[in-house]
């Protein structure tokens, strides 16, 4: 009787700093007779971190999941120098991580073991022997680390966002793509997120975040992508595409945009009509 064959996985090799991680062109998504994503093309380097902003309904996190291979799509992605669907699940789940817009466990496990479940790519390779410092650092980084003995069903919803955060960390993949990482987050929370994103970001990583914050984006993004209507308005630094005419127009709403007056980023505001 002759044994299957079955392929190892193609495990990652260092990359330099700015070589093209994500490379998505012409890429569309439909949903029954609606667009979703049309012709978007966009590059993502290791070594930065690209913010994904725009209004309800953009296409943010279609775009996030396709790049992920999550969604159906037409057009070209690839990931890692290939296409996205030459790689196996278990090769793809070495290269980029997710986090989901609403990461759900259905089972009591305890935060540690959440955490850990990130190092399943990892089993049966000799990275494998790292998951202890891996769960660790993830968790303190995400400040979870007091928590790591309870059942995650019992934490805050603030607090399991940070663990799935943390999840997706230990993970220790190339590409970070995380929809919507800081928005159970209060506000120390939410600058802790972007200096951990930040922090991988300069030792090689790739990151790709939906933020909703405007402000968020322009103090921490290398550059930021901005969707209306399923395409690609702009992309480029915070400085030179967070503009008062192309924000009020793309989110239908007078916007004031100015310099911070230490780090010269921009400081978005919306028109307001005060009391009186």
């Amino acid at each position: 009787m002759i044994g299957l064959r079955v392929r190892r996985p193609n495990t990652p090799a260092p990359v330099p700093a700015g070589s093209v991680a994500v490379e998505v062109r012409g890429l569309r998504v439909e949903r029954g007779a609606r667009t979703v994503l049309d012709d978007v093309g966009l590059t993502v380097r290791t070594g930065e971190a690209l913010a994904l902003v725009g209004p309800n309904g953009a296409g943010k996190s279609t775009l996030l999941a396709a790049i992920g291979g999550d969604v159906a799509s037409t057009g070209d992605i690839t990931v890692d120098g290939k296409p996205l669907a030459t790689w196996s699940h278990a090769e793809l789940a070495m290269r980029r991580a997710i986090l989901l817009q609403r990461p759900t466990v259905s089972f009591p496990f305890t935060v540690a073991q959440v955490v850990g479940m990130g190092r399943a790519p990892w089993a049966g390779t000799p990275l494998e022997e790292d998951d202890e410092a891996a769960v660790a650092g993830a968790m303190r980084q995400t400040d979870v680390t007091e928590f790591a003995d309870r059942p995650y069903p019992q934490l805050s919803g603030g607090e399991q966002a940070r663990v799935a955060l943390a999840r997706v960390l230990a993970q220790r993949t190339g590409t970070l793509l995380l929809d919507e990482p800081t928005a159970a987050l209060d506000l120390h929370h939410q600058e802790m997120v972007f200096d951990v994103v930040r922090e991988r970001a300069a030792a090689g990583a790739a990151a790709v975040a939906v933020v909703h914050d405007l402000g968020l984006a322009a103090a921490h993004a290398d550059r930021v992508a901005v969707l209306a209507g399923g395409r690609l308005a702009a992309c480029g630094p915070p400085g030179d595409v967070l503009t008062a005419e192309l924000l009020s127009g793309v989110y239908r709403h007078d916007i004031e945009v100015v310099p911070h007056p230490r780090t010269g980023r921009p400081l978005i505001l919306p028109r307001r009509s005060g009391p009186g």
